[in-house]
């Protein structure tokens, strides 16, 4: 492609709010325009590193045997009805109506579809089946935000496996996730897979794949000494507290000035929940945060919300500071984590207005129905597995697979019939991959102070051709000779501009492409310059040896 001709709007200067790394590049390198909050449009060299990105999604899903369709962005509402996610997705699900009042959903995600689908399969010899496709979804994103890792239209791919056994949806899963280590890796990513939350799609065992990146909205819990890695959503704090050795003393009641200064690992703190149709004070150390996904998941909920503070003083007589496991209403189960078990002579709030104790002691100043794991992990906890402790970093969620189960296949009467003629519900698992977010997340890791590094297998095109005076005779025909011919190996993107050899290299940094191809002073000798933009290295070779030259480059930039 002659970069005269081409559409690659470069910007010197770019939005004050765009605050991640790829926004700014992606905007500023001509590869990305905004047409609305977290809506954009992919320019020319934007849809070549997506459409590379695709494919290679596309080449392992084909290579572990799954089937690629195309079902359509709106959705009917009926068929979420059949699930009841119509009513509990929440806002984020962009809803309509056509001329005659019937609803329908933007897709945000293809569960209900792709089970109507999947309801015409109706004999065990035609399963095990992975139907995938790769289409743009849809989501209301209260603040969209970091350009295209958090927008409202972005490019997924989501496949579905339908089994008939437990062990069959285990082999479907093991072969995707096997796909995903592929797709990341061909990328150029650096990664983890991490134990995650399956959150509004249902199911329990479920797996991110987390691009590593400072700006990630995602903290990864992982072991320093051992493969251990999990989202803190889901990363288990094991039971290992010690009782304190110290004897039980009396309680009393004390000021809030004296519960507020008490060390916060001695202190409890109360919230009230509604969960699902019912309450639930939880209660934990006051150095420790609620995870509000091991609590729904702990007590088996679909919903569960902070109770405000008049219902609290209508329930318990008492305002939400001074709530505690203490003159507990019949129809409030009190739940608390582990770690409040061990506490002794501890202070809470007594459930009095301004009111609080001290030398508070679980079992004999008050009842608890259940303990559990409901706090969030800590840095410099013990590892789940006993290895290590616990370290955080950042990442990028960009791909996610579920063990769904049969929710779908009940709720949506998709049935089989086993060898024996029997009906059974579809054992269902989920595999998503952010194509769009994958895009960004690249350049997330690949770039510098002077613009993005691309991995050569998705970069839009392998070389960068440069001719330094297109007024040079000697240099304008050495590269006009050298862009027909490579031309018809590789993909090139030729500078031919009028523009000064200052503005040429600095766009070439910024849409940083594998090598640059350089043809400048020493043309009418015969010689260019080659630079790999990833190392910064430097070399000059014969303009009629490039052809040699290349393919053990290219190959060394591919990892092979």
């Amino acid at each position: 492609m002659r970069q005269n001709q081409a559409f690659v709007p470069t910007l010197r200067d770019v939005p004050s709010d765009a605050e991640a790394a790829s926004h700014r590049l992606l905007l500023r390198a001509g590869f990305i325009r905004q047409n609305a909050a977290g809506i954009y449009s992919f320019l020319p060299l934007g849809k070549r590193v997506l459409d590379k990105v695709q494919q290679i999604v596309r080449e392992e899903m084909d290579r572990a045997g799954a089937q690629e369709l195309l079902m359509p962005a709106i959705q009917p509402a009926e068929l979420w009805h059949e699930t009841g996610r119509w009513e509990l997705y929440g806002p984020e699900l962009m809803r309509l109506r056509d001329r005659h009042e019937r609803e329908f959903a933007l897709g945000a995600t293809g569960e209900e579809l792709i089970t109507s689908l999947a309801r015409e399969v109706n004999s065990y010899k035609r399963l095990p089946m992975t139907l995938y496709q790769i289409q743009t979804k849809y989501r209301d994103e209260k603040r969209p935000r970091f350009g295209l890792l958090r927008g409202r239209e972005f490019l997924m791919k989501d496949a579905y496996s339908f089994n008939t056994s437990i062990e069959s949806l285990d082999e479907s899963y093991q072969q995707m996730y096997e796909a995903y280590e592929k797709v990341f890796t061909r990328c150029g990513l650096r990664f983890r897979a991490v134990l995650a939350d399956s959150g509004e799609m249902g199911g329990k065992d479920t797996q991110e794949f987390m691009a590593l990146a400072e700006i990630g909205e995602d903290t990864i819990a992982y072991s320093d000494a051992s493969s251990y890695a999990s989202n803190v959503e889901m990363a288990e704090v094991i039971d290992f507290y010690e009782k304190s050795d110290e004897p039980e003393r009396e309680r009393g009641k004390i000021d809030r000035t004296t519960f507020e200064n008490a060390p916060a690992s001695k202190r409890l703190q109360s919230r009230l929940y509604a969960v699902d149709d019912r309450y639930v004070l939880v209660v934990l150390r006051g150095d420790h945060s609620l995870n509000e996904v091991k609590f729904r998941n702990a007590l088996s909920a679909r919903k569960i919300e902070l109770v405000d503070d008049k219902t609290v003083e209508a329930l318990f007589n008492c305002d939400t500071d001074a709530l505690g496991p203490f003159h507990i209403p019949d129809d409030v189960k009190v739940t608390a984590d582990y770690a409040v078990r061990h506490l002794v002579n501890g202070f809470s709030g007594a459930g009095e207005t301004d009111t609080y104790y001290e030398n508070v002691n679980p079992e004999r100043d008050f009842s608890v129905e259940a303990f559990y794991d409901l706090r969030e992990i800590q840095e410099g906890d013990p590892s789940p597995d006993g290895k290590g402790t616990i370290r955080f970093a950042r990442g990028i969620e960009v791909g996610q697979i579920f063990k769904l189960g049969t929710f779908y296949s009940e709720t949506m009467n998709a049935h089989y019939l086993d060898e024996n003629g029997k009906a059974c519900p579809m054992i269902m698992g989920c595999y998503g991959i952010g194509v769009s977010r994958t895009v960004a997340a690249i350049v997330e890791q690949h770039h510098d102070e002077d613009g993005m590094i691309w991995p050569l297998a998705v970069a839009p095109y392998q070389l960068h051709l440069i001719a330094v005076n297109m007024k040079n005779d000697a240099q304008a025909e050495t590269a006009e000779r050298l862009y027909e011919t490579l031309n018809k190996s590789y993909e090139v993107l030729f500078d031919d501009r009028k523009e000064r050899a200052g503005v040429k290299f600095a766009d070439a940094d910024l849409i940083g492409l594998p090598v640059r191809i350089t043809v400048g002073k020493k043309a009418a000798e015969g010689i260019v310059e080659l630079k790999v933009r990833a190392t910064g290295e430097v070399r000059e070779v014969r303009a009629d040896e490039i052809e040699t030259v290349l393919p053990e480059l290219l190959k060394s930039l591919a990892g092979e």
